[in-house]
């Protein structure tokens, strides 16, 4: 018998979940092995696509499970994931209920098929709906605190895609020829769904795909005017490459070789220069001190949660007590690098404060505060001088990621 189309873009969404649920691992990480049997560009999209919204909506798809079931399903049953999968297509895909079954019930072979249909005719029957704004699981929105909810409204639609340009001086012509908009010089911003690599201005390496909010450090720093900055797990060279067109005589450092060959080929295309340095920061001895340092230090990333939803469901204190460690250690090295009189911006894209906020006692250089005029409208620094940014955040223009960005200067 023939298996309905599409079936294998959805065996690979489920493979994709329980590499996060069972595994751990992050959906960057499990994507290639999950949709290896895959040819087509459109189904590994499908299949990222149904993963990440069961993964964004999964409080919420499990209350409408609920509801419908006499007896619970187990939380780890294969019959409630698969239920939440065919939930998050007709809901937040679009795909039709006859599509949904069809495809759905197939990956329940030798399973509870009837009792999977039967809970999603009841609930399309009563055609239910998912809240404006996706609920968080209870411990990540007790973490987040007063900023929760605005959080989780900024975590309802994967984000569009943000570029940064190697010359801002040519915003506005860049503007025109990607019909984008800009929220600073040097910024577009694209609807999502675009093919990188076909837009203009991609081959000859004119802009590359970054966040604005991790646009922001780099950014900090200023003109280099020839001087040297270091750039500390630099991989896989955002940051690089705008410390490079900005002028800085650039040493990138990083312990991944793949992240690393990224980032050179990163720098091939724009045609811009920088010394990359494969090491454990934590080991590594420079030979001299640097007028700059930019540390964006190792997390938890959950400021990504808009593009990475599956950080609402595998960080919790102990990956949070991990990295904060390790960022501290990095701070501490950093500091001893930087000459008289250099600066040392730090940034993780994190949301928890034991990664941003709790950190920064450990510098023992005075704060060189962030003024407006270095940040999108819209965004202000602290009381302290320190930006804080997270999915909440220029909601109308299409939001931004979480950051924790501190600036400091050494003493002459």
């Amino acid at each position: 018998m023939a298996q309905p189309q599409g079936i294998h873009a959805r065996r690979a969404a489920l493979r994709l979940l329980d590499a996060v649920f069972r595994r751990g691992e992050t959906l960057d990480i499990a994507f290639a092995g999950a949709t290896k049997d895959l040819r087509k560009f459109e189904d590994k999209a499908l299949a990222r696509a149904i993963a990440s919204e069961v993964l964004r909506w999964l409080v919420d798809l499990d209350a409408l499970i609920d509801s419908a079931t006499k007896q619970p399903l187990p939380h780890d049953a294969k019959a409630r994931m698969v239920l939440r999968m065919m939930l998050a297509q007709w809901l937040r895909l679009g795909t039709p209920p006859h599509a949904v079954v069809a495809t759905g019930l197939d990956l329940l072979a030798g399973g509870p098929r009837r009792l999977a249909h039967g809970v999603f005719s009841t609930l399309t029957k009563r055609e239910a709906a998912l809240p404006a704004a996706p609920t968080l699981p209870a411990e990540v929105a007790a973490r987040w605190g007063e900023r929760a909810e605005a959080i989780a409204a900024g975590l309802a639609e994967p984000p569009p895609l943000d570029l940064t340009l190697r010359d801002p001086s040519e915003t506005a012509h860049w503007q025109v020829q990607l019909a984008a908009d800009s929220l600073m010089p040097g910024h577009l911003r694209l609807p999502r769904g675009a093919s990188v690599e076909t837009l203009p201005g991609f081959a000859e390496g004119a802009w590359w795909v970054q966040d604005l909010a991790a646009a922001l450090p780099a950014r900090l720093l200023g003109q280099g005017e020839g001087r040297h900055v270091l750039d500390l797990c630099a991989a896989p060279g955002g940051k690089t490459l705008q410390l490079a067109a900005q002028g800085w005589q650039v040493t990138a450092l990083d312990i991944s070789k793949r992240r690393l060959d990224l980032l050179k080929a990163n720098l091939k295309r724009t045609g811009l220069k920088a010394n990359t340095v494969r090491a454990d920061a934590l080991k590594w001895e420079p030979k001299h001190q640097y007028d700059a340092i930019l540390l964006d230090a190792p997390c938890t990333a959950t400021g990504t949660a808009r593009r990475h939803p599956d950080v609402l469901h595998r960080i919790g204190a102990r990956q949070i007590e991990e990295m904060a460690e390790l960022q501290a250690g990095l701070l501490h090295q950093a500091q001893g690098w930087l000459k008289p009189g250099g600066t040392l911006v730090s940034a993780t894209c994190s949301l928890e404060r034991e990664e941003g906020e709790d950190q920064v006692g450990a510098v023992a250089m005075p704060t060189l505060a962030v003024s407006p005029d270095e940040l999108p409208a819209g965004l202000a620094a602290t009381a302290e001088g320190w930006i804080r940014t997270d999915p909440g955040m220029l909601a109308e223009a299409g939001g931004l990621d979480g950051f924790f960005i501190a600036r400091w200067r050494r003493g002459a």
